[in-house]
């Protein structure tokens, strides 16, 4: 799997990640071994967890795996802080415990990659950066970035002073041919501040696969309580446009329409990895498998089209 460095820093990540936000929800231990092995074996280093999926159960099986299935050294870990049962706090104490928690959970000494979760109102933004400089400075990480922000949000972590020799390196969102708001402000923001974009959700909940066409699946996310509401959204006339554009283009390809998604998105400007998470090995499989494939740039710019 081909690798990329993140905005403008030497961090180097497989340009595919690998989500564990199903783990422990949809899918068991042993199945997310099968998951991690097979996507190291492929050259994937890149792995994204926090302590808030499932409720921090997948990160306790990442951390039954860590050593056991595939050494810690070969992976590159990116969590995230400032969520918690009660709220959004990203306050100093609360930064820095949730930190300590989640390396303690992991049985590491560091994250290659944290980020802070999401912006807080009620935190001054100097006292995040400065959080977020010391936690590089006392070797429990080693890059820093922050998810869930707006553009103008991240605009205004990226440059406060306290970050000092600690810049933010990246950044994380929902980004695919059916979720592109990001195009407004994040990216040209995050561009303008050498910050590397992690796309979350590029296939948006599997709509982009084409396996909602004919209705929703029993065994799908769309027909789970805990994920109906996120696939549904993508469930609207508009989007079935891009979806039959996809399965065209697919077609004529000779690819799944899953490839012809994740390979847009994570080609487009600015993208350092498209993070995909899926329930089973056989899904990771076909993820892997559109490493393979590079869009035509006539097929790519077809797809901006319908997808603007």
């Amino acid at each position: 799997m081909k690798q990329r460095t993140v905005g403008r820093s030497g961090l180097r990540v497989s340009r595919l990640g690998l989500g564990t936000l199903s783990w422990g929800r949809d899918t068991d231990g042993d199945e997310a071994a099968a998951q991690l092995l097979g996507f190291v074996e492929a050259g994937g280093t890149l792995v994204d967890s926090s302590p808030f999926y499932g409720g921090g159960t997948a990160q306790r099986i990442l951390a039954e795996l860590l050593d056991d299935v595939v050494p810690r050294a070969d992976l590159v870990i990116s969590s995230s802080g400032g969520v918690h049962p009660g709220g959004v706090d990203c306050s100093r104490r609360a930064l820095l415990a949730q930190l300590d928690d989640t390396l303690r959970e992991l049985g590491t000494d560091h994250l290659d990659l944290w980020q802070v979760a999401t912006w807080d109102p009620q935190t001054p933004v100097d006292e995040i950066a400065a959080t977020l400089a010391y936690a590089v400075e006392s070797g429990r990480v080693r890059y820093v970035g922050a998810r869930g922000h707006l553009g103008w949000q991240l605009a205004t972590a990226a440059t406060s002073r306290a970050l000092g020799s600690a810049p933010l390196t990246a950044t994380q969102a929902e980004y695919s041919l059916l979720a592109r708001g990001v195009e407004e402000e994040l990216i040209p923001a995050a561009q303008h501040h050498a910050i590397g974009m992690f796309a979350a959700v590029p296939l948006a909940g599997g709509v982009l696969t084409g396996k909602y066409r004919g209705g929703v699946p029993a065994d799908s996310r769309g027909a789970a309580d805990a994920t109906a509401e996120s696939v549904s959204q993508y469930l609207t006339a508009d989007a079935g446009l891009v979806v039959d554009a996809v399965i065209t283009a697919a077609d004529g390809l000779g690819a799944s329409p899953l490839a012809v998604a994740l390979a847009w998105v994570r080609d487009r400007p600015g993208v350092a990895s498209a993070i995909v998470g899926a329930r089973d090995y056989a899904q990771v499989t076909g993820v892997l498998a559109s490493e393979e494939l590079e869009l035509p740039a006539a097929i790519a710019a077809a797809l901006d089209d319908v997808s603007a």
